[in-house]
């Protein structure tokens, strides 16, 4: 299609009569797109390609965009489109008027007047952190603290010598050598006191100088963060959120009862929630819902251009839980997972250990929704084994091979084999696609990872906050556009395989069935196929191997 509607409501550009509608609405954090949704995400694309490409410069900034398929009040399919973040171009108003606007509009004069006060005072934070006094100050101190500490100490060791010294003089002296002895003893302790107190008085005049000068910034901190949070409030008031029962809650009350308690910055500006707004306000019915990136991936997050994705945690889920309300809503698939069908596969058994095959779908430790877990299946098997029991975990959706300790002298064993990295796994993947020729056959990935705090369970490459993570890697086989690797990973990190192969600056591939990092499939191709460790009581190496079902 050459162009989006210039109105909010656009109509599709191929007959979709011959796709049924979905049920129950999009649950927005898990799901597979809807036909429907697919067919508008398509459409958008295909503008993004065309006319699109000079809203943004996405070759070097990519977006998240969402579609939302709705009904008018005559029936009448067809869906809205959005964007992630703050308009793009807005001199471009040609091409935003096709996009779902932000819900708040921002600032008014108050704000405005308020924001300038804030940015008065970060420059007056500024002026004051470059005084060089401070740092002076603080060298001072420091060399004082020094100098002083030396001067005491080698007085007390004088003192030390000087008190044998009389000691010797005191067996053959008459008795005006002992008052003289005694009234050097006096002195010695004078001259202790006096340097004592000359180093405290210097001290306490030069930490004062500077407590006032560090009093004065941090107090203008402390108000710039009071002010700062204040105006954050007053600008997330007007976002006045609706949901499908015509209820309006403000961005403040929504997060009042989470863990953080206050709105991640850019809440309320992602894609989805101004999708629902928009449709709300039109009196459109919300049908699917379904969110793409386009352009160049963010070095910390993995993203693929064209690729969908489920709606974030951190900024999105209190704000759709609400807007959802009122709308039959498909259920959280993380809810419903399990893998109860599936027997528990017993490798090696021993009195202190065991080694298990654990099947996809399967969760190492009982979750917040779903109980049926490794850990809780073998407590019930083994009802007499003491300890923890899980020594290390796999991710539900990842198969093969776990250590079990059966008592808490072998999980201690275990465990110190872990902290020494002397256990060694092996990993079989396929991933979705030829990797670069670049790349070579073999090679080693080191990206740190942390938590995607805003996007859990998620995990992001951070170089500030981010634990060191390194796997080696190499090409077993290539087939049907597809790529066997195996992989060894140095350290255990969580999602550490998933992601380094689907970062851009890892593999670039995601494995197949991936559904944080790439595409949902019939499971993840991902099986933990060989382990190497040390007896826990004779201390023998083992080595067990169990090959991937795929």
């Amino acid at each position: 299609m050459s162009s989006l509607s210039s109105s909010l409501f656009h109509l599709y550009s191929r007959d979709v009569s011959d796709i049924s509608l979905p049920d129950k609405f999009t649950f927005p954090f898990f799901y597979q797109p809807h036909p429907l949704a697919i067919a508008a995400s398509d459409q958008l694309q295909q503008w993004l390609s065309g006319e699109g490409r000079s809203l943004h410069d996405f070759d070097n900034d990519g977006k998240m965009f969402g579609v939302l398929v709705v009904r008018d009040a005559q029936g009448e399919l067809g869906f809205l489109a959005a964007y992630s973040g703050q308009t793009l171009k807005p001199e471009l108003s040609k091409l935003n008027v096709g996009f779902c606007p932000m819900i708040s509009l921002g600032g008014d004069k108050q704000s405005a007047v308020e924001q300038l006060a804030i940015n008065e005072m970060n420059s007056d934070i500024a002026h004051k952190e470059a005084n060089p006094l401070i740092e002076q100050l603080a060298t001072q101190i420091k060399e004082a603290e020094q100098s002083f500490s030396e001067q005491i100490s080698a007085w007390q060791a004088q003192m030390a010598d000087n008190r044998e010294a009389r000691k010797a003089q005191r067996a053959t002296a008459d008795e005006d050598l002992l008052k003289t002895l005694a009234q050097q003893s006096v002195d010695d302790k004078n001259t202790l006191r006096d340097l004592k107190l000359e180093a405290q008085k210097t001290l306490a005049e030069l930490r004062l100088q500077y407590s006032v000068l560090v009093d004065e910034l941090n107090q203008l901190k402390e108000s710039r963060k009071q002010r700062s949070n204040d105006l954050q409030q007053y600008l997330f008031a007007k976002y006045q959120l609706l949901n499908a029962n015509g209820e309006t809650r403000d961005m403040n009350e929504l997060f009042a009862t989470t863990a953080q308690r206050v709105p991640p910055s850019g809440s309320g500006d992602c894609a989805a929630p101004k999708l629902l707004q928009t449709a709300y306000q039109m009196k459109l019915t919300p049908i699917a819902l379904s969110e793409f990136w386009w352009g160049k991936a963010p070095d910390s997050q993995v993203r693929q251009h064209k690729q969908m994705y489920p709606a974030c945690i951190g900024k999105c889920q209190p704000i759709l839980n609400y807007m959802l309300q009122g709308l039959e809503v498909d259920e959280d698939p993380l809810q419903q997972l399990g893998n109860d069908s599936a027997d528990l596969d017993i490798v090696h058994e021993e009195a202190s250990f065991l080694v298990i095959n654990k099947p996809s779908g399967l969760l190492s430790i009982p979750g917040r929704h779903v109980h049926d877990s490794v850990k809780t299946r073998i407590r019930a098997m083994y009802p007499n084994a003491r300890g923890g029991l899980i020594v290390h975990r796999l991710d539900m959706a990842t198969s093969g091979l776990m250590l079990i300790a059966l008592n808490e002298r072998a999980q201690k064993n275990f465990q110190h084999q872990f902290i020494k990295r002397t256990v060694h796994k092996q990993y079989v993947a396929i991933v979705d696609g030829v990797l670069d020729s670049e790349l070579g056959c073999e090679g080693e990935i080191d990206l740190p990872l942390c938590n995607d705090f805003e996007d859990r369970p998620r995990q992001k490459v951070c170089v500030v906050e981010g634990k060191s993570a390194h796997t080696k890697w190499q090409i077993a086989k290539k087939e049907n556009g597809r790529t066997w690797l195996n992989l060894w990973p140095v350290t255990g990190r969580t999602h550490q395989l998933r992601v380094h192969c689907a970062h851009h600056q890892g593999l670039n591939t995601a494995i197949v069935g991936d559904d944080l990092y790439g595409n949902s499939d019939a499971r993840l191709m991902l099986h933990a196929q060989r382990i190497e460790f040390n007896h826990p009581l004779t201390k023998k190496p083992l080595v067990f191997e169990v090959l991937a079902p795929f």
